[in-house]
C-alpha cells in the first residue's frame, strides 16, 4: 500500500477527510457559541452592513483589537451566502484545507517521500487542537497557514543554492504580510526569528548577512509593505487619538525600565488613544508584559502551556520525542557541526526552531491555550518524517530494527494510557444516569467561573453526573482509544508500522467525531443561540435587547437576531470597554435607575441574564426564554 501513494492521491485523500471534518456538518453544527466565536461573526456582518472593511465593530462600538483577515473573509463569505452560522465558518475551513495541502507539499519536497507528506498532514488534519480551536472563530488556524507558507518559501531558497530566485523572495514577503493582517506583529516575528537563529547556526554572522542580502531583501519589503501597509495606515487614519488620553507612569524611581513598575492609564471618555497606540502598544507590548487593559484575561501556567502540545497533537505526540531527537541538537552547541550539517539535517534544524520558537516566545508572555498552535504543523512534519522512516525501515527488513524497536515501545506506552483513558470512560458509562430528554444540561454542572476566562473552560463545571448526557461520545471515546492503540499495538509488534499509523488514524478520527458530539451536546451551556430563536418570531424592531453582563456572555443574540444596538447592564468591558469611550460610541450601557425606568416604560424590554443575578425590577417580569443556565425575560407578555 505504501508504494501506491502518490501526490495526487494524497491530495484528494485529504480533501476528503477535510470534507467530512471540517466542511459539511461542523459547518452547521453546533451553533455558534458565546463569546468570541459569535463576537467575531457578528464584527463581520457588521462589516457589511457599514460597508467599512477598514474599522472593526462589535455591537455598533468599535472594535480596534484585532487584524483584518479573519474578518474580511467571514463577510465576504456572509455577502454571498448570508449572515449565517455555516458561512461564518466557511472561511476558517478553507483556510484550514490550505494549511493541510501546503503541509503535505512542504514534507513531501523537504525529506523527498510521498510518505512523509501524507502522514504529516494527515496527523496535522486529524490533530485535535487544530480541530478543536478551528470550531470557534479564531485566526490562529490562518497563522499556521502563512507561518508555514513564509518558511516553504524561504526553504525552497535553501535549496536553490547561492543565488536564489526572486519569486520566493516575494512569496515570503507576502505571506508576512498576510500574518500581520492575520494576528499582529507575531506574523514577522516568528518567520524572521526562526530564519536569523537557522542562519546564525549554520553559517555564522557574517555569513547571515551575506545570505540575506542574497535573498532579495528589497524585493521581500516592498512586497511586504505593498500588502500590509495599506490597512495599517488607513486604519489609523480613520480612528486618531481623541482629547488627552494617559499614558504610561512610572511611580518609583528604582530601575524605571523594569516593566513590572510601570502603570498604564486607562481612557476616559472623549480621551482615548487612536487605533495605533492602542493596537501596537496595548494589544502587542503591553499584553505581552501582561500591562494590557483591560486586565480581563488569564494565562495559562507554564508547564501546562508546554504540556499542552501533548495534548493538541495526541496520540501522535507519543512521537513528539523521537522525531525531535532526531534534529542535529550538536548545531547548537557546535559552530563545526552546524556549518557541516547536510540538507535534510538542515532542514531537521530549520522545522524544529520554527516548532519551539513560538513556545519559547509565549514562555515569557502572557499565554491562551492556543498560542501553542503556531508550533504544530513543523511538530507534524518532524513526526511524519520519523514515521516514515520507520515504515522505510520495518519494509526495508532492516536489522536491527532500531526505529521498529522504538516504535513498538511507544505503541505500548499508547496501549497502557489508551486502555487507563478508555476504563475511564467505561467507569462514567457505567455510574453516570442517563438523564432525562429534556433535561438542561446547565442544572448538572458545577460551577468554576476562575477558568471562564480560558478558551472552553466552561469544560472544567463537568462532574460525574453531567457525565450521564455524553454517553455517545463517551462510547465512541472508549473504542477509539482502547481499540486503535490495542491495534496499533498488535501491527507494530509484527513489523506492520505504516498499518499501525493507518489504524491510529482511523482511532483519532473517530475521537474526533465523540469530541464534535461532545461539543454539540454541551453546546446549550456555551450558546444563546436556542433562546434567539425563542424570541425572534415575536421581536419587533423597536424593541429593546439588554444583556446583565458583558457583552461576550450573550454576544450570539446579536448575530442571530441581526442586532448591533443591544444594551449592556453591568457589563462595560472586555471587547467593548475601549471603544466605549470613543464619542461616537452609542449610548448603549445602562445602570440599575435607567433599568428600572425603562421596565415601566412604554417599550418592550428583553433581559438576557443568568438565573438568580438579575437585580430587583419593579412591576411583572416574565421568563420568555430558557435553558443553557440562561434565560430571558421580559416587562411584557410576549404576544401583544
Amino acid at each position: 500500500m505504501a508504494y501506491e501513494l502518490t501526490p495526487a492521491r494524497n491530495r484528494k485523500f485529504l480533501v476528503l477527510l477535510w470534507l467530512f471534518f471540517y466542511a459539511t456538518f461542523t459547518l452547521i453544527v453546533p451553533p455558534l457559541l458565546d463569546d468570541a466565536d459569535s463576537v467575531h461573526a457578528e464584527v463581520a456582518r457588521e462589516m457589511i452592513q457599514r460597508g467599512d472593511p477598514v474599522t472593526l465593530y462589535a455591537n455598533g462600538i468599535r472594535y480596534l483589537e484585532k487584524a483584518p483577515v479573519l474578518y474580511w473573509s467571514m463577510a465576504a463569505s456572509m455577502k454571498v451566502f448570508g449572515a449565517a452560522t455555516a458561512a461564518a465558518r466557511l472561511p476558517l475551513a478553507l483556510f484550514a484545507l490550505a494549511l493541510f495541502l501546503l503541509t503535505e507539499s512542504f514534507a513531501r519536497r523537504a525529506f523527498r517521500s510521498t510518505r512523509a507528506g501524507i502522514y504529516a498532514a494527515m496527523l496535522l488534519l486529524l490533530c485535535f487542537g487544530i480541530f478543536i480551536f478551528t470550531r470557534i472563530l479564531i485566526p490562529d488556524a490562518i497563522v499556521c497557514l502563512w507561518l508555514t507558507a513564509s518558511l516553504y518559501c524561504f526553504w525552497i531558497t535553501e535549496q536553490q543554492g547561492e543565488q536564489p530566485w526572486r519569486l520566493p523572495a516575494l512569496g515570503f514577503g507576502a505571506a508576512c504580510a498576510l500574518n500581520i493582517l492575520t494576528k499582529g506583529l507575531i506574523g514577522l516575528v516568528f518567520p524572521i526569528g526562526t530564519i536569523v537563529l537557522y542562519l546564525l547556526l549554520t553559517r555564522g554572522f557574517m555569513g547571515t548577512l551575506r545570505r540575506v542580502w542574497k535573498l532579495h531583501p528589497i524585493s521581500a519589503l516592498v512586497m511586504f509593505l505593498l500588502v500590509g501597509a495599506p490597512w495599517h495606515i488607513a486604519a489609523g487614519r480613520a480612528n486618531p487619538t481623541e482629547g488627552h488620553p494617559a499614558g504610561l507612569t512610572h511611580p518609583g524611581h528604582i530601575f524605571p525600565l523594569f516593566w513590572k513598575g510601570w502603570q498604564v492609564g486607562e481612557p476616559s471618555y472623549g480621551n482615548v488613544h487612536g487605533w495605533t497606540w492602542f493596537y501596537f502598544m496595548n494589544e502587542h507590548l503591553l499584553r505581552y508584559l501582561n500591562l494590557r487593559v483591560p486586565r480581563d484575561y488569564d494565562t495559562v501556567p507554564l508547564l501546562l502551556f508546554w504540556g499542552l502540545v501533548l495534548v493538541w497533537m495526541m496520540p501522535w505526540s507519543a512521537f513528539l520525542f523521537k522525531a525531535v531527537g532526531a534534529a542535529p541538537w550538536r548545531a547548537f552547541r557546535s559552530r563545526s557541526t552546524a556549518l557541516s550539517l547536510d540538507s535534510e539535517q538542515k532542514t531537521l534544524l530549520l522545522l524544529t526552531i520554527a516548532a519551539l520558537l513560538p513556545l519559547v516566545f509565549f514562555s515569557f508572555s502572557t499565554r491562551q491555550e492556543y498560542y501553542v498552535l503556531p508550533s504544530l504543523p513543523f511538530f507534524a512534519m518532524l513526526i511524519g518524517r520519523w514515521l516514515d522512516r520507520e515504515a522505510t525501515e520495518a519494509e526495508g527488513e532492516v536489522i536491527p530494527a532500531t526505529l521498529g524497536q522504538s516504535g513498538q515501545r511507544i505503541a505500548t506506552v499508547l496501549l497502557v494510557l489508551g486502555s487507563l483513558a478508555s476504563v475511564v470512560c467505561v467507569f462514567f458509562l457505567i455510574h453516570a444516569k442517563v438523564p432525562p430528554p429534556t433535561f438542561d444540561l446547565a442544572t448538572m454542572l458545577q460551577q468554576n467561573p476562575g477558568e471562564y476566562a480560558l478558551s472552553f473552560g466552561h469544560f472544567l463545571d463537568l462532574n460525574a453526573t453531567a457525565m450521564g448526557a455524553f454517553r455517545d461520545p463517551l462510547i465512541l471515546t472508549a473504542v477509539a482509544l482502547f481499540g486503535g492503540t490495542l491495534a496499533a499495538w498488535w501491527l507494530r509488534k509484527n513489523y506492520r508500522p505504516h498499518h499501525a499509523n493507518i489504524v491510529l488514524g482511523v482511532a483519532t478520527a473517530m475521537f474526533l467525531v465523540a469530541a464534535h458530539k461532545g461539543l454539540q451536546t454541551f453546546a446549550p451551556v456555551l450558546s444563546s443561540e436556542r433562546l434567539a430563536r425563542t424570541i425572534q418570531p415575536d421581536l419587533r424592531p423597536d424593541d429593546l435587547i439588554v444583556i446583565n453582563g458583558e457583552y461576550e456572555s450573550g454576544s450570539t443574540l446579536g448575530f442571530y437576531l441581526r442586532r448591533d444596538n443591544i444594551h449592556i447592564w453591568h457589563g462595560r468591558s472586555s471587547n467593548l470597554w475601549y471603544g466605549s469611550f470613543f464619542t461616537d460610541a452609542p449610548d448603549i450601557f445602562e445602570t440599575d435607575a435607567s433599568m428600572r425606568l425603562r421596565w415601566t416604560g412604554v417599550q418592550r424590554v428583553f433581559v438576557w441574564t443568568e438565573p438568580g443575578k438579575l437585580p430587583a425590577l419593579p412591576g411583572r417580569t416574565y421568563i420568555v426564554a430558557e435553558g443553557g443556565g440562561k434565560q430571558i425575560i421580559s416587562n411584557r407578555d410576549t404576544v401583544y
